[in-house]
């Protein structure tokens, strides 16, 4: 463990952090909620916001999958998606929803706002971001697909977008 160096909780908590924050729609699966956890921990982000139905630490499902990463990334909960969106943007955050909509920005054709922090809100499993919350966001990234689905689990989704993001604001 020591070769991988690994940061301490402490480390960690007192480590510059990837200027982007990850919300949670509704999402249901306490595994892809513990999965987004270790997403956020591996990128050093800021946190998350889990929102509505979202399930919230402690529950076991969740530490299953996020394997302590919800001791080291800051989380919040809020009753509803609209209240982080305008708590975020209030705070100077561009917030851009992740999903296939019209007028999308493709991802790999995205550039992350210069000197401004970034939100993501990722949407429920089967029916995506809410509709309402489409309508306050700042825009849309959508994930390039080819196949037949057009469709990723969302902690799939969340670690394609934040490293594509993560690596764009490191250059």
């Amino acid at each position: 463990m020591d070769e991988l160096g690994r940061k301490t909780i402490h480390q960690f908590k007192a480590a510059d952090k990837t200027p982007l924050v990850l919300v949670l729609d509704n999402v249901r699966s306490m595994h892809n909620v513990g999965s987004v956890f270790r997403t956020a921990d591996a990128f050093l982000l800021q946190g998350m916001v889990l929102c509505g139905y979202t399930p919230t630490p402690p529950h076991r499902d969740i530490h299953k999958t996020a394997l302590g990463a919800t001791e080291t990334v800051d989380w919040q909960y809020l009753p509803t998606t609209l209240d982080a969106v305008q708590q975020l943007q209030a705070a100077g955050y561009a917030v851009m929803a992740v999903e296939q909509a019209a007028q999308s920005i493709m991802l790999d054709a995205f550039t992350p706002p210069a000197n401004q922090p970034l939100a993501l809100v990722f949407g429920n499993e089967v029916s995506g971001v809410d509709a309402a919350v489409m309508q306050l966001v700042n825009g849309c990234i959508e994930i390039p697909q080819s196949g037949m689905k057009h469709s990723l689990n969302i902690s799939v989704s969340a670690g394609i977008v934040v490293w594509d993001i993560f690596a764009k604001l490191k250059k």
